[in-house]
C-alpha cells in the first residue's frame, strides 16, 4: 500500500511535467485557428502535387472519382447532417445535374435550325450543322457555364420536391425521398427523345480551358474535382458556422422549439435542400464531363445509400468528417480492395486454395459497407472526425468555485415597449379572449379570458392536466386556437405561426425542456437570437465585415445573458447541453429565451426540479428580470414561489378559470381549494 500511495504523486508530477513540455513547445505556441489553417494548406499543397509525384493514370482517375463522391457527400451533409433531413434518394438530383450538362453539350438534342438560334451561335451556345435532311442545332455550351447553371436548376428541382414534403419527418420523409429518388430514372428511361433511355447519352463534349480539350486525360478532371471540393468545403463550413447553419441543426435537434426561438422552418428546410441538390448539380455536371456518358443506371439507390454510408462513416454534420469518409471509402474500393483481392489470389495459387483464387472483395462492396456501418454504429457512433469538439472538464477548482451571483447590466432594454403601451393606463399588453382549443372532444381550454399588463408578473396556476401548458402553446403559436382572439401590443397573432410569434416579442420556456442537447450553451443562445439577427446565406459565404461585426456583437451579448447566473454557465459556454446538470439545463432554457430581446416572456415551470436554495436564487434572478421592465408570465406548482413573485393569480381547473385576484386572495378561494385539495377539503 506504502508503495502505491508513494507512486501516485511521482505519476502526477510526471503527467504535469509532460503537460508543461507541450503547452512549452514552439507548435502550442501558434493559436488554435491558425494551426488549423496551416494543416488544410499543407494538406490541399499535397493534394495539388499528388498527380505530379504519382504519375499512374488509374490511380489519378481513381482519386477524380472519389473527388466527386466527396463533393457529393458534402451536398448530402448539409440536408442530413446539419438540417437533419433524412433523404435517401440525394442521387436523383446528382442525375438531374449530370443530365443537364449532358444534353446541353452532346447531340442528343438537334433541331432543326432556325434564325433563332444566330443568336446563341454568336455567344458560342450552339453550332450550325448541315445535314441530308436539312441545317440542324447542335448544342455544345460551355462546361465552366454549365456548371453553375446546372447547380441552379437542380436548387430549383430541391425546392420544388422539398416543398411538399415539409409536413413530414423521420421515415415518412426517407419514405418520400426514395419514391422521389427511383421517379428520376424512370423518367430518364422513358423520354428517349431527350436522354437517350436506357441506352444513355453518349459523345458528351469534354471540357476546354482556353482552346485546350481535357479530352480522356485524368488529370485535369482531378484539378477540377479538387477545386471544387475545396470551394464546397468552404461553402459548408461557413453556412455552418453562421446564423443559418445553427438555424438548420436546431431544426435537426428540436423542431419545436427552433420554431419557438423564431425559426423559420419552411424556409430553412427549403434552403437545406436547394444548397444540398446544388452541390449535387455541380458535381453531376462534372461526373459526366469527365465520362462523357451517362446512363440512368448511374444513379439508383446504391448510389444514395453510399454517400449516406459515407457521411455517417465520416461523422454526421461534420464538413472535415464526411470528406475523410467519402475519400477513404471511395480509395477502399477502387483501390485497396482490388490489391487485397490480388493479394488472396496469390495466397490461394500459393497454398493451393481453390476459393480464395476466386475471391473479389469490389464486387462485395455493398456487404462490406454495411459491415463498416454496423461497425460504426456499434463503436464509434460520432464518426471519424465528429461534428461537436470535445472541451476539456471544468477543472476540480472550478466545479467546487463558490457559486456567484451575475449582474443585469448586459441586459438594459429588455422588455421595452412603444410608448403608446408603456404609458399610465394604456391597454394591456396581452388580451386573451373567448380562447377555446380542443383535441378532438377533448376540451383544453374553455372560453378563456384574461389580461396581462405591461411590466407585470402574472402566474397561472392549477392542477396537472388543467390546460396551463396549452395557453402557452396557443398563445405561442404551437397549437392552433378553434375560437377567441389573442392580441399581443394591440396586434392579433392568433393563428400566426410560432416564429412570428417570437419576432413580435413573445418568448417562452418549456415544461419539459426542450434545448438542443447536441449543441453548446453558447450556440443555443445564439440561436435564441436567430431573429434579432439579419446575416442571410449570401452574407454568411462572403464574410463581409457586417457580418464579422454582428456574429461579434451576438457571441458577446451571449455571454453577457450566460453571465446574469454567475458563474453557473459562463465557465460551461463550449460545453455540449447534454452535459449540463438539471438545474443548470433549466438556466440555459430561460438565458435563450432571454436572448431574443422579448417583451413577454412566458416560463413554464422554471424551478421544477430544483431544490430550496437553487429555487430562491431563480426567483430572485426572475423579479430582477421584471425590475428591468420585463413582462412575465409562469406556470408554477410552488406557492411559495407565485406568492414572491406575481402581482395577480390565475387558477385553472379542466381547461376553465376558476378564480383571478391576488395571491392572498387566491389562497382563501374556495373554488381553489376544492380544485386542488377536493370537495371535503373546502367544506371543512
Amino acid at each position: 500500500m506504502a508503495k502505491r500511495d508513494l507512486a501516485a504523486p511521482r505519476w502526477g508530477m510526471v503527467g504535469e511535467s509532460f503537460s508543461r513540455i507541450r503547452r512549452a513547445s514552439p507548435i502550442a505556441r501558434i493559436a488554435p485557428h491558425l494551426r488549423s489553417r496551416a494543416v488544410v494548406a499543407i494538406v490541399f499543397a499535397l493534394a495539388m502535387l499528388f498527380p505530379i509525384i504519382h504519375q499512374n493514370d488509374a490511380d489519378i482517375d481513381s482519386a477524380a472519382n472519389a473527388l466527386t463522391f466527396a463533393a457529393l457527400a458534402l451536398g448530402l451533409n448539409i440536408v442530413v447532417g446539419l438540417a437533419g433531413l433524412l433523404d435517401l434518394g440525394y442521387a436523383a438530383f446528382f442525375a438531374i445535374g449530370a443530365y443537364t450538362y449532358g444534353i446541353a453539350a452532346s447531340w442528343q438534342v438537334a433541331p432543326e435550325w432556325t434564325s433563332f438560334w444566330e443568336a446563341f451561335q454568336w455567344l458560342g451556345l450552339v453550332a450550325r450543322f448541315h445535314e441530308t435532311g436539312g441545317d440542324v442545332v447542335h448544342f455544345q455550351v460551355s462546361f465552366w457555364l454549365m456548371m453553375p447553371v446546372a447547380a441552379a436548376l437542380t436548387a430549383f428541382f430541391g425546392v420544388l420536391f422539398g416543398f411538399p414534403t415539409l409536413r413530414l419527418k423521420g421515415d415518412y420523409l426517407a419514405i418520400v425521398t426514395l419514391g422521389f429518388g427511383e421517379i428520376v430514372p424512370i423518367v430518364v428511361r422513358n423520354t428517349p427523345s431527350l436522354t437517350n433511355g436506357a441506352m444513355g447519352l453518349n459523345g458528351v463534349m469534354a471540357p476546354q480551358l482556353f482552346g485546350w480539350s481535357f479530352g480522356v486525360d485524368a488529370t485535369p478532371y482531378y484539378y477540377v474535382g479538387l477545386l471544387l471540393v475545396a470551394f464546397l468545403i468552404l461553402t459548408s463550413q461557413r453556412l455552418k458556422f453562421s446564423r443559418i447553419g445553427r438555424a438548420w441543426m436546431a431544426i435537426r435537434e428540436d423542431e419545436v422549439a427552433a420554431a419557438a426561438m423564431g425559426v423559420n422552418r419552411v424556409k430553412l428546410k427549403l434552403l437545406a435542400f436547394a444548397t444540398g441538390a446544388a452541390f449535387a448539380g455541380a458535381t453531376g455536371t462534372l461526373f459526366v464531363a469527365k465520362l462523357q456518358t451517362a446512363t440512368p443506371d448511374m444513379f439508383g439507390f446504391p448510389v444514395s445509400v453510399m454517400i449516406l454510408v459515407m457521411i455517417v462513416f465520416g461523422g454526421i454534420g461534420s464538413v472535415w468528417g464526411v470528406v475523410l469518409g467519402a475519400l477513404v471509402l471511395q480509395m477502399l474500393q477502387s483501390w485497396f480492395l482490388e490489391d487485397l483481392s490480388g493479394w488472396l489470389h496469390a495466397l490461394g495459387r500459393l497454398v493451393g486454395v481453390e476459393w480464395l483464387q476466386r475471391v473479389e472483395l469490389a464486387s462485395s462492396i455493398e456487404l462490406i459497407f454495411g459491415l463498416i456501418l454496423v461497425t460504426m454504429m456499434l463503436y464509434r457512433r460520432e464518426g471519424l472526425i465528429p461534428a461537436t469538439r470535445r472541451v476539456a472538464a471544468l477543472s476540480l477548482d472550478e466545479q467546487n468555485a463558490p457559486v456567484t451571483s451575475g449582474g443585469f447590466d448586459g441586459l438594459s432594454g429588455l422588455g421595452a415597449l412603444d410608448e403608446a403601451l408603456d404609458t399610465p393606463g394604456a391597454r394591456p399588453l396581452l388580451e386573451i379572449d373567448n380562447l377555446t382549443v380542443r383535441f378532438g372532444g377533448l376540451v383544453a381550454l374553455r372560453s378563456v379570458a384574461l389580461t396581462v399588463p405591461a411590466h407585470s408578473v402574472l402566474a397561472v396556476i392549477g392542477p396537472n392536466g388543467s390546460g396551463k401548458s396549452t395557453l402557452f402553446n396557443t398563445a405561442t403559436g404551437l397549437v392552433p386556437a378553434e375560437e377567441g382572439s389573442i392580441r399581443f401590443a394591440g396586434a392579433e397573432i392568433a393563428g400566426k405561426p410560432p416564429h412570428v410569434v417570437l419576432e413580435r416579442g413573445i418568448a417562452r420556456t418549456f415544461q419539459n425542456i426542450r434545448l438542443f442537447p447536441n449543441l453548446t450553451v453558447l450556440e443555443n443562445i445564439l440561436i435564441g437570437m436567430h431573429a434579432r439577427l439579419h446575416t442571410g446565406a449570401l452574407g454568411a459565404l462572403l464574410r463581409l465585415p457586417a457580418t464579422h461585426r454582428e456574429e461579434a456583437a451576438a457571441r458577446e451579448r451571449a455571454r453577457g445573458i450566460l453571465s446574469i447566473f454567475g458563474n453557473r454557465l459562463l465557465p460551461r459556454a463550449d460545453h455540449v447541453v447534454a452535459s449540463l446538470s438539471y438545474a443548470n439545463r433549466r438556466r440555459v432554457e430561460i438565458a435563450r429565451a432571454l436572448a431574443s430581446q422579448p417583451k413577454l416572456l412566458l416560463l413554464d415551470e422554471p424551478t421544477a426540479g430544483m431544490n430550496p436554495a437553487e429555487t430562491l436564487e431563480l426567483a430572485e434572478q426572475i423579479k430582477s428580470l421584471n425590475r428591468l421592465g420585463l413582462t412575465i408570465v409562469l406556470i408554477e406548482h410552488k406557492l411559495d414561489v407565485v406568492v414572491n413573485l406575481a402581482d395577480k393569480v390565475i387558477v385553472f381547473d379542466h381547461g376553465e378559470k376558476i378564480a383571478e385576484g391576488s395571491p392572498a386572495e387566491i389562497r382563501r378561494d374556495e373554488e381553489v381549494i376544492r380544485a386542488y385539495l377536493g370537495r371535503s377539503a373546502a367544506i371543512a
